[in-house]
């Protein structure tokens, strides 16, 4: 039965073969026209499309679907799946027409992830989904897939009001969603759901923060920035996924231009509200829980971490209410002085202890983040970090003398609530700079010894130096009037030969 379906599907397209490709895909079809392999996959996928067409049990068209979605990435077998029928079809199952869906989230979802695959791989199909003028899912996923439509047609609008329809959103105001702190948490299904869309609403916008958006992008992103600010602030069913969905939230809060992002902190106030200085800080609090919980990962640092610490970072730079209130719950006054900015379980140590981490990229935005709640003042920054942690991003802009050409034109001209403790004032002569802490008195090594044998001391130590150096073991490094790195080179001189014998002698003696 099985057979007689595939020969009857098989005459249907062959009938009309090739009509429609390009030319290019035509040379490539008449290359392998008697290649078995690809006649199989193409006698397979017309058989499949016919069979997901009956009525079958969940477990047998979850099985086609899923062998389709492999058979529509060979671009050379696709001409059963980009026929009409098989377009509609896969838009049927996915949910994408007017008509009742007969299968549910995870079938339907297998058939949208093959209507992708057939679409970005066949121009024919591009075709074709176009010419569905009165279905603006088609166009939206036309214009998705080859990145040509201008950007409401890419479906900004349309996700964002299906995300809307999916959290059952309810707007106090344009920018304003009501925020119910007593409802339960999302069902499991309908945070999947919401899911879905925030990546493929990442995948329309993951660009837009490069780009000058005009008055009607504005708007149109500033009403998602409220939806997201509503998806921080909601619960879900289990933790992991509660995690997934702020995750994605924020994801696509660091694509969207910094300018739309004011919403997040346009909520009004309520008993249950963060307050400070006038703003609400729900979303910003809401951030930094998910920062911290992001911290403790023990894996995948980068792709968790430097989406939210970009985000929380340029939010600062251009938000003042948002810099305040992150620097008071990550950089609050210093009193216990005995520890190094590392060690500890703050927010605080945390970051200073990615400053030093493997992953560059981790260690910049780390450093960055810090930097910028002390409003890019190097003093400020050395206080809180030490001065070991902070040399990596001092040295990479050229900060390392303690002044430079940073800029804090950018930030306003208030001063922060950076007064020193009692503690701090106590104890300020007696931090190290490098470490950041109060270091335990060490005996003098010079005790009791001449000025003749520091002297010597001294000679000994730049000669040995000068030899490691010599002998390409260390290279020493300077400081620059710039404030950057750069190699220090001994310049050598004759010397006279009693002296070169001595040294000779010396050298022996250390190498014993």
């Amino acid at each position: 039965f099985f057979f007689n379906v595939e020969e009857r599907e098989m005459k249907k397209f062959r009938r009309n073969k090739f009509r429609d490709h390009s030319p290019d895909v035509d040379s490539d079809l008449s290359d392998t026209e008697d290649d078995p392999d690809l006649i199989q996959r193409r006698r397979l996928a017309a058989a499949l499309m016919w069979f997901i067409r009956t009525k079958l049990q969940p477990q047998v068209l979850r099985a086609c679907l899923r062998t389709l979605r492999i058979l529509s990435r060979d671009r050379l077998a696709l001409a059963p799946l980009e026929t009409d029928d098989a377009l509609m079809t896969f838009a049927h199952l996915g949910g994408l027409t007017s008509l009742p869906m007969t299968s549910d989230a995870s079938e339907g979802k297998e058939a949208m992830k093959a209507l992708c695959n057939v679409i970005y791989n066949s121009q024919r199909a591009q075709e074709r989904a176009r010419s569905e003028g009165e279905n603006k899912y088609f166009t939206f996923l036309t214009g998705r897939l080859t990145n040509r439509l201008p950007l409401q047609e890419r479906g900004v609008s349309l996700l964002t009001s299906a995300l809307e329809q999916c959290l059952s959103v309810k707007w106090m105001d344009v920018n304003e969603v009501q925020s119910d702190p007593t409802a339960p948490p999302v069902r499991k299904e309908v945070s999947e759901k919401a899911v879905e869309i925030l990546k493929t609403l990442f995948n329309v916008t993951h660009d837009a923060h490069r780009n000058e958006p005009d008055e009607e992008e504005c708007a149109l992103y500033r009403r998602l920035a409220a939806v997201l600010r509503h998806c921080m602030l909601l619960s879900c069913e289990g933790e992991e996924l509660d995690v997934e969905l702020k995750g994605h939230a924020v994801n696509l809060l660091s694509a969207l231009p910094l300018q739309c992002l004011d919403v997040l902190l346009s909520g009004r106030l309520s008993t249950s509200s963060v307050e400070w200085e006038g703003l609400n800080m729900d979303c910003v609090r809401s951030l930094l829980q998910f920062l911290e919980r992001r911290l403790d990962a023990g894996h995948k640092l980068k792709e968790k971490l430097t989406p939210v610490l970009n985000l929380l970072t340029e939010s600062s730079k251009v938000h003042r209410g948002t810099r305040h209130y992150l620097k008071q719950q990550i950089l609050p006054p210093l009193r216990d002085l005995s520890l190094r900015p590392e060690q500890g379980t703050s927010v605080r140590s945390r970051l200073v202890r990615l400053m030093t981490h493997v992953d560059t990229d981790i260690k910049h935005c780390a450093a960055e983040l810090l930097f910028v709640l002390c409003k890019e003042n190097v003093r400020r920054f050395v206080k809180y970090t030490g001065y070991g942690n902070a040399a990596g991003l001092l040295a990479a802009r050229g900060l390392l003398s303690g002044c430079g050409p940073y800029h804090q034109s950018q930030y306003s001209s208030d001063s922060d609530s950076d007064s020193d403790t009692e503690e701090y004032r106590h104890a300020k002569g007696r931090i190290n700079p490098v470490t950041g802490r109060v270091e335990e008195e060490q005996p003098d090594p010079m005790e009791g010894m001449t000025e003749e044998e520091k002297e010597a001391e001294a000679r000994k130590l730049i000669w040995m130096f000068n030899r490691l150096s010599r002998d390409k073991i260390i290279q020493p490094m300077g400081v620059t009037a710039e404030g950057r790195l750069a190699p220090l080179y001994v310049e050598q001189r004759v010397r006279p030969l009693q002296e070169q014998i001595r040294e000779e002698d010396s050298e022996e003696d250390l190498d014993e």
